[in-house]
């Protein structure tokens, strides 16, 4: 049994919403972006930056998706810090700055909480 205590980061959630998002797209069960926001009730703008977290490295994204959650304090990694990231087509390049952003990102005053198995 798995127990929970804290919540999924911002950037954790978001990424799970981008890969939902795709999978939507491409099984046709909406037709484009433009879509998505409108059903979405956000801006074309803002579903670009969040589409966008899916041009990480997939191990970046793979560490983002099993963030610890957050039990105090604000999420350690934003969104927004994630973007130049993003922008970055080299992975070998995004791997350096997300190391940056990571490591900055846990030394600012706030509680993680693993899920755990009992």
């Amino acid at each position: 049994m798995q127990s929970f205590s804290g919540s999924v980061t911002g950037v954790t959630r978001l990424l799970a919403l981008a890969h939902r998002f795709e999978k939507l797209i491409r099984d046709g069960e909406v037709r484009d972006y433009a879509d998505l926001a409108r059903l979405g009730h956000v801006t074309r703008a803002r579903l670009t930056q969040i589409m966008n977290l899916l041009n990480l490295a997939p191990d970046i994204q793979e560490e983002i998706l099993f963030l610890p959650a957050v039990t105090a304090g604000k999420d350690p990694i934003r969104e927004r810090q994630m973007r130049p990231i993003m922008a970055e087509p080299d992975w070998q390049k995004q791997r350096r700055m997300w190391q940056r952003v990571h490591h900055s990102g846990f030394g600012s005053g706030f509680s993680f909480n693993r899920v755990t198995s009992d």
